[in-house]
């Protein structure tokens, strides 16, 4: 396979679009969630979207296959929520590991489809790590700022155990992603640089922070410079932003990463911002007509899409993308 810092000199590569959005459109209900399997689980399961690549796997490929049809190089496997911490929601913890190296698997068989067609263009695996449902640098409890639900060591372990699990089963990239706190972020980049010392093998890393809200912070109160230092100390191939905020309002936090770090620069933001529903309205013109400022403003080398983006959004993506160079980057990556 190419290595892919030499894919991303030569062009923007494009990321796919939300897997939520995509398992929306299938109307799943309990017993689809459970399947055969888990038909007797004693407690409700609708909503786990990661169990599916174990009760509904062919749904999974389905939506990888389409992400990659409209002209995603890299798709993110369906592990956002796969680690022991979040799973604990559904009391899954246990499957955990059989979780993320299933979703890995099926990501890297539709990848190596794509990729067997058109061998000019090779397709990524990029395994999701999600931030989990708890913060390490902040207390839930407003009356006991002290208070922390989760220690750095708990979060490296869970970490560990979804990153070991996604290298098994395929993953050539890993995506840290959705950081609403540095500290969560920084557990899951020190188990992946254990993972990588205990095998001698080096892993593409990405990292990519979320602002929450107009202030142009991170929920734990960074700024998106703040965020970029507070990471940079690992080895990365790109740093960027996700989630949150639509396209036009990333722009200003987009121009202080790319003026700041040698890495890549990636961007996958949401369909505009959400109704008075909860949905988004944005429509693929519309969203690529906002993306088109970061390439003409040469931000970025990898952009795709978040929440409400769909095949539609990332094959307009590609083919706005496809017509302009990537921002010129020095850092030093290493190969998949």
């Amino acid at each position: 396979m190419s290595k892919i810092q030499e894919v991303l000199k030569q062009r923007i590569l494009v990321l796919d679009g939300a897997m939520g959005t995509m398992l929306q459109r299938y109307k799943f209900q309990e017993e689809d969630f459970r399947g055969e399997r888990f038909k007797d689980w004693e407690h409700p399961l609708q909503g786990n979207n990661d169990l599916l690549s174990l009760t509904q796997p062919e749904a999974i490929a389905e939506v990888h296959r389409k992400y990659f049809a409209a002209g995603a190089d890299i798709v993110e496997t369906n592990t956002f929520s796969g680690t022991t911490i979040a799973m604990a929601d559904y009391h899954m913890e246990d499957l955990v590991y059989e979780l993320n190296y299933e979703s890995a698997k099926i990501a890297k068989k539709v990848a190596e489809e794509f990729t067997a067609k058109e061998p000019d263009k090779p397709r990524f695996v990029a395994g999701s790590i999600g931030p989990t449902n708890k913060t390490a640098s902040m207390s839930p409890d407003v009356n006991d700022p002290g208070f922390r639900a989760i220690s750095f060591e708990e979060l490296r372990i869970a970490y560990k155990q979804q990153v070991e699990a996604l290298l098994d089963g395929g993953a050539d990239i890993l995506l840290v992603e959705t950081i609403f706190d540095t500290l969560n972020a920084k557990a899951a980049l020190f188990a992946i640089e254990e993972v990588k010392e205990e095998r001698g093998i080096e892993v593409p890393i990405m990292v990519s922070g979320t602002i929450t809200d107009a202030s142009g912070r991170t929920l734990s109160g960074q700024t998106a410079e703040a965020f970029l230092i507070s990471i940079s100390h690992i080895p990365l191939l790109s740093v960027g932003f996700n989630c949150a905020l639509g396209a036009s309002q990333l722009v200003p936090h987009l121009e202080v990463l790319s003026g700041r770090t040698d890495y890549a620069v990636s961007a996958h933001p949401n369909a505009g911002l959400p109704n008075a529903f909860g949905e988004y309205d944005e429509s693929p013109e519309q969203m690529a007509a906002q993306i088109k400022e970061y390439v003409e403003k040469g931000l970025v080398n990898i952009v795709g899409g978040c929440c409400g983006t769909t095949p539609e959004h990332i094959a307009a993506i590609a083919r706005l993308v496809g017509e302009y160079a990537p921002r010129p980057i020095e850092g030093e990556y290493v190969s998949v």
